[in-house]
């Protein structure tokens, strides 16, 4: 299915708990783009300095009345691209890359180390990530390949860096009811989101598959790029490709996730 995609390059991998690798598709090694896939590394890292206890989700971060956790869930107010304010806090889920530049600031001047660094000693090096490059904004910057997200989704399955319990509350609806666009896919009512996760949910259209559970959370990035993890299955998928996100991908996407659940499932 994947040589069908209108890409020149992709690669894919299907990963189950406990790192084994249940099969792939193109060059492992090769770098991406990784467009808004970049933001649960940042979300992770983030919450890596939550347990260590250098920034709280409760601190205030963004404008005025938002905290870390609505940075993380896109509840801040503030406008996509732009660090103005659109909509109190709270108050709708609008997604916001001036947020996740905020949220990575706020960590910096809290534990006085630059938040590329942290994302770098918190979470690349301690996976083995040594293919990915963390630089740019924290909201979309990175470039990394399927082997070493194959690494990181192996860690959302089974958390070693994470108590279970946090990435349990991050891949919980956070703020819940509120409606907002989900980029490329429209309006959604409700527009459920974890603390850095896209959560699946009862969501339609969407870039997981009709047969994804509930509970599948994740995220895409407009360089072609997507994670998501089924915690029913047990299982992650990772793709990545050199064509920007369009009408191919939110036809493709889904399709081709359909057919990994049916494999897991059988």
């Amino acid at each position: 299915m994947v040589e069908q995609w209108p890409v020149d390059n992709a690669a894919t991998a299907v990963v189950r708990a406990g790192g084994t690798v249940a099969g792939t598709h193109g060059d492992q090694h090769r770098a991406f783009r990784l467009a808004s896939v970049t933001k649960p590394l940042t979300a992770y890292a983030v919450l890596i300095a939550v347990e260590e206890g250098a920034v709280h989700l409760d601190d205030p971060a963004g404008p005025e009345g938002s905290t870390v956790a609505h940075l993380l869930a896109h509840t801040s107010g503030l406008a996509f691209d732009e660090h103005k304010v659109a909509w109190a806090p709270g108050r709708r889920r609008l997604y916001s890359n001036a947020g996740f530049e905020q949220l990575a600031d706020h960590v910096a001047k809290r534990s006085g180390i630059p938040f590329a660094d942290y994302v770098r000693d918190g979470l690349l090096g301690p996976l083995g990530m040594t293919g990915t490059v963390y630089e740019g904004s924290p909201a979309s910057g990175a470039r990394s390949t399927v082997a070493d997200l194959a690494r990181f989704a192996a860690e959302l399955l089974s958390p070693a860096l994470l108590d279970p319990s946090t990435l349990q509350q991050a891949t919980t609806v956070q703020f819940p009811g509120l409606v907002g666009v989900l980029p490329g896919f429209g309006m959604q009512s409700p527009n459920d989101w974890g603390l850095g996760f896209e959560l699946r949910d009862g969501k339609s259209p969407h870039w997981t598959g009709a047969t994804n559970s509930p509970r599948t959370f994740g995220h895409f990035g407009q360089a072609g790029t997507f994670l998501w993890v089924d915690p029913e299955l047990d299982a992650a998928c990772v793709a990545l490709a050199d064509r920007d996100f369009g009408s191919w991908a939110a036809e493709n996407w889904p399709v081709y996730s359909d057919a990994v659940v049916a494999e897991l499932r059988a």
